[in-house]
């Protein structure tokens, strides 16, 4: 195995620039039936997944599977508005690493404001002040990604050969890997702590109701 190290760090920075959230000005603001927003996600999402073209970005049993666990609102009509779409842009994003049940706590701020654009914050607000983050956020993962390369690649500086390099992807991978495990448990550990809070303030207005 014969790795050149600018030809790995510029396809991995490549591959972050394909990661682009979508412009909330792109987000049709007519409602669409089921096949239309599934061409509409996979449109513009596809360069966020691994195999472009092949990998399914969501799926009408996902999008029913959503809807039936509260994750979210049902649609009307059979068609899906523009709160709809932003609401499955952000699943999009958590689906592969949150439970339908974690999910379901993260979007429930976003889910009160639902079809509700009198609200002083909404939906469409909620999700520009997310994209506009997304920048800066790849370019320090860029450099982030850089440093534990660079610090992989100057490991077991007594191994040989092929032996060496695999040693090295192999740290450069658990680096990584253990990034994304630390953070796994931060996302869990704070969203523990909404939905104990949320368990609380219920269990609070139960209380007052029983008492009147």
């Amino acid at each position: 195995m014969t790795l050149d190290y600018d030809d790995l760090i510029n396809s991995i920075k490549a591959s972050l620039g394909r990661i682009e959230q979508v412009d909330v000005k792109d987000i049709p603001n007519i409602d669409l039936y089921m096949d239309q927003l599934l061409s509409f996600m996979d449109e513009s999402l596809h360069k966020s997944v691994r195999h472009p073209g092949v990998d399914k970005i969501l799926t009408k049993t996902m999008i029913n599977n959503y809807a039936k666990n509260d994750v979210l609102p049902p649609p009307v009509k059979k068609k899906y508005s523009k709160d709809h779409i932003i609401l499955l842009i952000f699943i999009f994003y958590y689906k592969n690493i949150l439970s339908i049940h974690d999910i379901q706590t993260l979007l429930s701020p976003l889910n009160k404001r639902f079809g509700k654009d009198d609200e002083d914050i909404t939906l469409k607000d909620i999700y520009q002040t997310i994209y506009d983050e997304q920048d800066d956020i790849i370019e320090v993962l860029k450099e982030d990604i850089e440093r534990k390369y660079k610090a992989a690649i100057e490991s077991f500086p007594n191994a040989k050969g092929d032996d060496k390099q695999e040693l090295q992807m192999f740290n450069f991978i658990s680096m990584l890997s253990y990034d994304v495990f630390v953070k796994m448990l931060l996302i869990e550990n704070i969203l523990d702590h909404i939905e104990a809070g949320c368990e609380k303030n219920s269990n609070q207005s139960e209380g007052r109701k029983k008492k009147k």
